[in-house]
């Protein structure tokens, strides 16, 4: 205890550099804590969505042979979620029964018949298109409350009608699930996501933090090196510089939570691209503030005790400035292993061997990342020395010599200024890897992408528009003949309305097409349908405008076609009749009919085209078989979440490198001045500083590249997707580094001053 309160006395007592280093101890850590704190708050945020989500689930409860109890009096409802441009719309719709119901969370009182109830962001989207009214029919009633949205931009209604209107509903006896099947982000990507943040942000942070608490680290050994001198034991004197850096790492982390508390009130107001929640949401948590709390200031303790084990084993060495002892091989320990598991995945992946969702593979894979990265930061002492040793002994350039002799005395003082650079090009190189397994997951295998349109209520006008939308590559209007419902078995056949142009634009691959004429549509690869036989006649219900009707009857063609679908979903089946557009009677269109059009499967282009089909009708119905507009948000908060963990991972690494930087300046001004008395030219002394931080941070950062696209290949070759290697990955990688290598340089120039100060060397 005495030992402590002799470091505090030391802290508040040792001058006015003292308590500016004191305060830009804790303003770093303060950053940091900010940071994980962050990091720490999203998966709060999305269990605390998810769990709104499963306390509006419908439940109605069963018997022992699962059957409803009190069905026949229970209200009924209806869940239907549809694309509203490239968000998902959900809509319930409720019909009150005898029974009486507690209303769901975010409700005073369930919509009577005509009512409805809507979340704030489907108040405003109703005001400005009012054609969603459709959609959503009734007498604004209310607006649900946070209690019942996931999130504050989610498009949610409750619809009151009639019992007889609702005939597909399931009937409900209460609300509330202990789990939800609409997550936010499903449990297995989540994983990825935790995954991928560890490597982006808590990595980086660990080594930020460790900066931040070793400031000024030569001063502040000597003074430890007089007080073992004057009679202090070892514990003792590093329980003093524990204390120091533990006093500024509370102060930071107090600090740090305050500005995350204040961060997450402007953000979830502001919100993120397809990411927003609410600010209880993202407050702080007992556990956030323990591991803050308690951590950040764990790991000054431990740095602390590290920093001031050379003065209290040697005081006497660290007085008289004595060359310090080489870094030690084991640094070199976590590198091997890591490289080693990565090597061996791209290997497998190289001759066709990669495992396939195997246990073994999701324990070694982030354990091969994390000693990676582990390794390139133990590692680069040792690098860096071995680089200076061959420089200074091979080179005969003055500029070169002092650098690298300065560099072999001391090879990790530069790299301490390099280390959050080098991480942050390695963690880039494990979020385009898990971008591109995310791309992969969740884009269709098939190239292209269907949508389709029911044409019931669509003017003419409208379904022009839909067919001129930016990004459709191909349209035609399908049908099926018309069927009589008392019939056993009915027979009908497909319908395509379209020109052969059009069919070409939908299945490229078509052979024998003539304009004007009904023909018969063959895919070798899909089973032929029976009914389709030439010679068929077969009836079309037809809608014009107003309330005509006409019925025309179509004979199956003995011309026939072959074609063959490029999708994995068919436009058409086989057998299907294509029937020209004037063999309709004008104005007139199948009853039933789709509109179906054709895209790229690219994810952005499946958005774009969704949302100008929503620009041109926000209340028609369109499917688009293979692609869940859910999984669409799901993707876009995946993306949002890691942007967010780069960014992060760009403050610490910039943060640690000014911290780093700045405290390297200060440490340097003595060697710097004794230099300028002998006659170093202040030009020459910067190129020097600039030598010192840029090779072996080139050669850090190589380094990383190489490690960083190798982890990334054994990342894709484990991830089960098609995509092993990213070469395309590569200039954005090289360009990420040179640009690190230039901020380092610019970074190096400001630490030669104009002024010469004796005084700094006088006790040298």
């Amino acid at each position: 205890m005495r030992e402590l309160l002799l470091g505090l006395r030391l802290l508040l007592g040792s001058g006015r550099g003292n308590r500016a280093r004191f305060i830009l101890m804790a303003g770093g850590s303060a950053i940091g804590v900010c940071c994980l704190a962050m990091v720490l708050a999203i998966p709060e945020i999305l269990a605390a969505q998810d769990g709104r989500k499963a306390a509006r689930e419908a439940e109605c409860a069963a018997d022992d042979r699962r059957v409803c109890i009190g069905a026949d009096r229970a209200p009924v409802e209806l869940k239907l979620t549809d694309p509203y441009g490239s968000r998902p719309m959900i809509r319930i719709f409720h019909a009150p029964g005898a029974a009486t119901l507690d209303p769901p969370p975010g409700l005073s009182e369930l919509p009577a018949p005509g009512e409805v109830f809507v979340s704030p962001k489907l108040h405003e989207e109703l005001r400005t298109e009012p054609g969603l009214a459709q959609l959503v029919p009734g007498r604004e009633r209310g607006i649900i409350s946070a209690q019942g949205l996931a999130h504050p931009d989610e498009l949610y209604a409750y619809i009151g009608v009639r019992r007889d209107q609702l005939k597909d509903g399931s009937p409900v006896t209460s609300y509330g699930w202990s789990y939800t099947n609409d997550e936010t982000v499903e449990p297995s990507t989540l994983d990825i996501v935790r995954f991928t943040l560890a490597g982006v942000v808590l990595l980086p942070l660990a080594v930020y933090l460790s900066v931040c608490a070793r400031l000024s680290a030569a001063a502040r050994v000597r003074r430890l090196a007089a007080l073992r001198l004057v009679g202090l034991s070892r514990k003792g004197v590093q329980r003093v510089n524990a204390a120091e850096t533990v006093a500024a790492a509370l102060l930071g982390a107090a600090l740090g939570l305050g500005i995350y508390a204040v961060a997450n009130e402007l953000i979830c107001r502001v919100g993120l691209p397809g990411f927003r929640w609410y600010p209880s949401d993202g407050a702080l948590s007992l556990s956030t503030v323990l591991t803050c709390l308690i951590g950040c200031p764990a790991l000054a303790w431990f740095a602390g005790v590290v920093g001031a084990r050379r003065a209290a084993t040697n005081p006497l060495a660290v007085r008289r400035s004595a060359v310090e002892k080489p870094p030690a091989k084991w640094g070199l320990l976590p590198l091997a292993p890591g490289l080693g598991i990565v090597a061996g995945y791209c290997v497998a992946g190289a001759t066709g061997h990669a495992p396939r969702d195997t246990s073994l593979s999701s324990m070694l894979m982030p354990l091969a990342v994390v000693l990676v990265g582990v390794g390139l930061v133990l590692s680069l002492p040792i690098l860096s020395q071995l680089l200076a040793q061959t420089m200074a002994r091979n080179s005969r350039s003055l500029l070169l010599g002092l650098a690298m002799r300065r560099n072999e005395v001391e090879p990790g003082g530069a790299l301490r200024v390099a280390t959050g650079l080098v991480l942050l090009v390695y963690a880039a190189s494990l979020v385009q890897g898990v971008l591109i397994e995310l791309d992969q997951v969740s884009k269709n295998t098939s190239p292209v992408q269907t949508y389709s349109i029911p044409l019931d209520g669509v003017s003419a006008e409208q379904k022009r528009a839909f067919e001129d939308v930016p990004g459709v590559e191909g349209h035609l209007v399908e049908a099926r003949s018309w069927t009589d419902s008392n019939d056993e078995a009915p027979e009908a056949i497909g319908i395509l309305i379209a020109t052969c142009a059009e069919l070409r634009g939908v299945a490229p691959m078509t052979t024998g097409c003539v304009d004007g004429r009904p023909l018969r549509l063959v895919d070798p690869q899909q089973t032929y349908d029976e009914a389709s036989r030439p010679g068929a006649v077969y009836p079309i219900h037809l809608d014009g405008q107003g309330d005509r009707r006409r019925v025309v009857e179509v004979q199956v063609p003995k011309e026939s076609i072959r074609y063959r679908d490029s999708a994995a979903i068919p436009v058409a089946s086989s057998g299907s009749v294509l029937l020209p557009p004037d063999a309709l009677p004008a104005g007139f269109r199948p009853e039933s009919a789709s509109l179906v059009l054709l895209s790229s499967s690219a994810p952005e282009t499946v958005r774009s085209v969704l949302d100008d089909i929503g620009g041109v009708d926000p209340t028609v119905e369109v499917e688009t078989p293979g692609v869940v507009v859910t999984a669409l948000q799901q993707i876009t908060v995946v993306k949002t979440i890691l942007a967010m963990g780069m960014v992060l991972g760009l403050i610490i690494g910039a943060a640690a490198y000014l911290v780093a930087a700045t405290d390297r300046a200060v440490e340097r001004r003595p060697q710097v001045t004794a230099l300028s008395l002998l006659g170093a030219r202040p030009r020459t002394l910067r190129a020097v500083q600039v030598a010192q931080v840029v090779l072996p941070l080139a050669m850090g950062l190589v380094l990383a590249v190489v490690a960083g696209k190798a982890a990334e290949s054994s990342y894709l070759v484990t991830g089960g997707g098609e995509i092993f290697w990213d070469g395309a990955g590569v200039p954005l990688l090289l360009a990420c580094a040179l640009g690190a290598v230039v901020v380092a340089a610019l970074g190096s120039l400001p630490l030669i001053g104009r002024r010469i100060d004796p005084e700094l060397i006088r006790r040298d």
